[in-house]
This record gives structure tokens, C-alpha cells and sequence, in this order.
């Protein structure tokens, strides 16, 4: 694997500090490599305070408020956060000056000594992440988990040995900002859970999305190995050109012959290899037997053994926010599933639930396709409170289709009017389908506020997801 070109001396623009600090190990990776750093964002410094703070030991100029055109055609790199648009005009205008335009990930790629798992999907690209990490951990065989799910590993770069493993999250948006894709074969192996509609507000097409997911098996060595889910409709259709491909079939109906990797009577298999049973699996939610699999697969091709791999399962823990049990509030069931901004997501949770289910859904709808959703709704026959800026457009969309809708102003108001209107036995789901930035910097913040507008419970019950890290 190549390394970094030297920074020392360079002028880099690193565009995008963001409020969630995803320029701030990237700024710091920069300075410490001898960079002249100038940080470049659109928000305000009051607004930034808490990715400041966290840069207070960090020697760089700051140009916030607002982009500056000579920030980015008088420096020799513009390093850019995935949340800018590729086709940003002032990244085609470094471009057209010679400057290089690249990325937090591609530096890491270009830099990272160990072996490389990558992992993506528009559901449960985490969960596989967090599971393949975990299932490595438990094998004996030294890992570093980071990417998209929150955790930078730039500054680890000097931990890392060429044995250790690191799995990375990756989203469409940071595989999109890979540059000079065609340079970096640099994984040992790949995965690819599933392409659902997602993103159309950056990508435009569910094509696009779809070409932005596939650039990650173009990063996979010759060696290498890229596991794909069979059962997927637009991923079972894809043509590798580079690697050995590993076939999934969560369901067993594919043919063995063509997914080896499968679950069959309740065992995990990988040809004749058993990895497992889907009974040891503590994580709430039948999907995630799939997240399930695909890290069972990429941990074997890693080389954990299979009976490790089989005692290791009902060790693993999940995120928080995944269809996650939270107990008794006021004799209601809840369940957290927070990290839903999708229809697809939501759909998905209300098939795991067991009769009537109050559904609190809303916040700021993206350009998705709400009809599967809403006939979803209709057939579990489900309550549904929306909440948030798109709450009147949803409660049309739902009235077209002869379902009716109640409205909150927010996630707290919603969690009180759910509490008026719920019968005895019903449970409560939050699971709201859209994006959270209409009220809240992430959907962590969002499902928090949620938790927190429950009233008191006498007798809780133990969560079946325990928290786990990052999204």
C-alpha cells in the first residue's frame, strides 16, 4: 500500500470543520505533518465552538463564516468533508488550479500499514461494521474500528502493524470523494449489505446512489474478497471484475452453488462450513441476521475459525437506536428505533412488532418514495403520530392513500399526544422515517429527546440492545 505523499510545508485547505468534528482529526493529522492548515466553513465560530474546543492544541488559520475563492485555487491540497458535494464549484475550481481535491478517507487509505475491511449498505452498514469488529476482537486477531461510524482513524495511523485488522463503515457520500479511486486497490476485502432508495437530494438517481455504493469494490485487491447479499435486488445484479466474490443468501433461497455464504435451518454456513446459530444472535430485530452473516462472512475470509466464530455470537452487543427494547414506560412497551431516516428502515421495524403499534414518525422527508411505507402502515393497521416540518405533507401523503394521521409540533409533543391515544397493549415505536435536521444536529440527538419525553417507569425493563459506541 503506498503512503501519503509528505505535507510537510504544503498548503492545505481543509473544507468543512462541521459540527460534529469531522474535520478535526483531519486538521490535526495535517498540522502535526508540518501542514500550513487554513480550516474553511460556511457556519460561524460560535457555531463551530465545540469542533474549536476540540482543536485548541492545533496550529492552523481558520476562514469561517463563509468560503474564500483564493482558499482554494492558492494551496496545493483541498482536503474536503464528505458532506460537500463532490461537484462543489469551488472544489472544480482547486481542481482547474491544479490543486489536488481528496478526502479524510483516501488520506487514511492511502497511509493505513494493516489490512483493510470495508463495509457499506443504505441499512445496517453499521451494524455489520460493528459486528465484523467485534467477531475479530473475540477471534484474537488485533482490529481498530473507524469511518462513517464515527471514528476517525487518522490519528491511530502510528498504531496501526501491517497483521492488525481495521474495519471501516464507509457511506456513499466518502466514496463519492474518492478522487483517485482507481489507484487505491487497497483492501484485503469488501462487503455490500443491501442499495435502498436513499440520498437522492445528493446523488439525484437511485442509479447514482447505486454507482456511489459499487465504487467500494473497485477499491479491493486482486487478492482480495468482496461479499455481496445475493438477495438484494440491485446488488445480486452486479459483475465484479477484481477479487473473489462471496455471495450471501440470508434467506437460503438462493441456490448453494452460487451463495455459498447462507443461512439454512437456523445455522449460519459458508459452504460446508458451520459458523454459527442465528439462535445465539442477542440483537434485536430478525434483519439482523443478514448484518449478521455478511460480518460472519468477511471475519472467516480474515481468518477467524469457525468454531470461534460460533462461541463468539451470542457475545455481541448492538447499537443503541436499532429497533432497541427500552422497556415499560407507563405500561406501554417501547422501542427505540431512532437511527430510522428512511421509509425502507421504518417498514422494516414494523414487521418485527407483534400487534398494535403507535408509530411516532417525521422531521424533514427527503425525496424518497412513501407508498410501500404507507401500505405498510395500512396493512399492520398501525397509530401513527407524524411530527416535525414535514409533518402536514406526510399527513397528506397518508390521507391519499385512505390513512389517517395525527400531528405533533415535535418529538416531545408527539410522545405526549402518543400516550393520550394509546389502548392498553399497544406499544410504541419510534422509528421516524426521515432526516432529523430539521430540529437536531443527527438522529442520535433526535431519539435522545425521544427517550427523554418518556414519562417514568415503575418497572423498566433490561434493554435487549445494549450501547455499543457510534452510529
Amino acid at each position: 500500500m503506498s503512503t501519503t505523499p509528505a505535507a510537510r510545508g504544503l498548503r492545505v485547505t481543509v473544507m468543512g470543520l462541521g459540527l460534529f468534528g469531522g474535520g478535526v482529526e483531519t486538521t490535526r493529522f495535517l498540522a502535526r505533518q508540518g501542514a500550513r492548515v487554513t480550516v474553511t466553513d460556511e457556519r460561524s465560530a460560535g457555531l463551530l465552538r465545540e469542533s474549536l474546543e476540540a482543536l485548541r492544541d492545533v496550529e492552523f488559520q481558520s476562514a469561517l463564516g463563509g468560503h474564500r475563492s483564493e482558499d482554494f485555487s492558492s494551496c496545493d491540497w483541498v482536503v474536503a468533508n464528505p458532506a460537500v458535494d463532490p461537484t462543489h464549484p469551488l472544489l472544480e475550481l482547486a481542481r482547474s488550479s491544479g490543486v489536488r481535491v481528496t478526502s479524510e478517507i483516501e488520506l487514511f487509505l492511502e497511509a493505513c500499514p494493516a489490512r483493510v475491511v470495508a463495509i457499506t449498505g443504505t441499512q445496517g452498514k453499521s451494524s455489520t461494521s460493528q459486528a465484523t469488529f467485534q467477531l475479530l476482537r473475540a477471534c484474537g486477531i488485533p482490529c481498530h474500528l473507524g469511518g462513517n461510524i464515527g471514528h476517525s482513524l487518522l490519528g491511530e495511523l502510528d498504531q496501526l502493524r501491517q497483521e492488525d485488522v481495521v474495519v471501516l463503515e464507509v457511506s456513499s457520500y466518502q466514496l463519492a470523494s474518492l478522487s483517485s479511486i482507481a489507484n487505491l486497490p487497497c483492501m484485503e476485502a469488501v462487503a455490500v449489505v443491501n442499495v435502498l432508495a436513499d440520498h437522492l437530494e445528493r446523488h439525484g438517481t437511485i442509479e447514482a446512489y447505486e454507482q456511489a455504493k459499487q465504487h467500494l469494490v473497485q477499491l479491493v485487491r486482486t487478492s482480495g474478497t468482496v461479499v455481496l447479499n445475493a438477495e438484494d435486488e440491485r446488488v445480486g445484479r452486479w459483475k465484479v471484475a477484481r477479487g473473489r466474490v462471496l455471495w450471501a443468501s440470508p434467506s437460503g433461497k438462493v441456490p448453494a452453488a452460487r451463495a455459498p455464504l447462507r443461512i439454512e435451518k437456523e445455522r449460519f454456513l459458508l459452504g460446508s462450513e458451520d459458523l454459527g446459530s442465528t439462535r445465539d444472535v442477542r440483537l434485536p430485530g430478525s434483519f439482523q441476521h443478514t448484518n449478521m452473516l455478511l460480518a460472519l462472512g468477511l471475519a472467516r475470509t480474515l481468518g477467524a475459525r469457525p468454531e470461534q466464530l460460533a462461541a463468539s455470537i451470542a457475545q455481541l452487543t448492538g447499537l443503541e437506536h436499532r429497533l432497541q427494547d427500552l422497556g415499560l414506560f407507563a405500561g406501554h412497551r417501547v422501542w427505540d428505533n431512532g437511527v430510522s431516516t428512511t421509509p425502507d428502515s421504518t417498514i422494516s421495524a414494523l414487521g418485527e412488532l407483534p400487534g398494535p403499534v403507535c408509530l411516532l414518525a417525521g422531521g424533514q422527508a427527503k425525496r424518497l418514495p412513501l407508498a410501500e411505507w404507507i401500505d405498510c402502515v395500512h396493512r399492520r393497521q398501525a397509530r401513527v403520530i407524524l411530527f416535525g416540518r414535514s409533518a402536514q405533507d406526510l399527513a397528506r401523503a397518508f390521507a391519499e392513500r385512505g390513512v389517517e394521521t395525527s400531528t405533533a409540533r415535535d418529538v416531545p409533543q408527539a410522545v405526549a399526544l402518543a400516550y393520550e391515544l394509546m389502548q392498553p397493549g399497544e406499544a410504541l415505536l419510534f422509528s421516524p422515517a426521515c432526516a432529523s435536521f430539521d430540529a437536531y444536529r443527527n438522529f442520535r440527538d433526535r431519539a435522545l429527546d425521544f427517550r427523554r419525553a418518556l414519562p417514568m417507569a415503575p418497572e423498566p425493563l433490561a434493554p435487549k440492545a445494549q450501547p455499543a459506541g457510534n452510529a
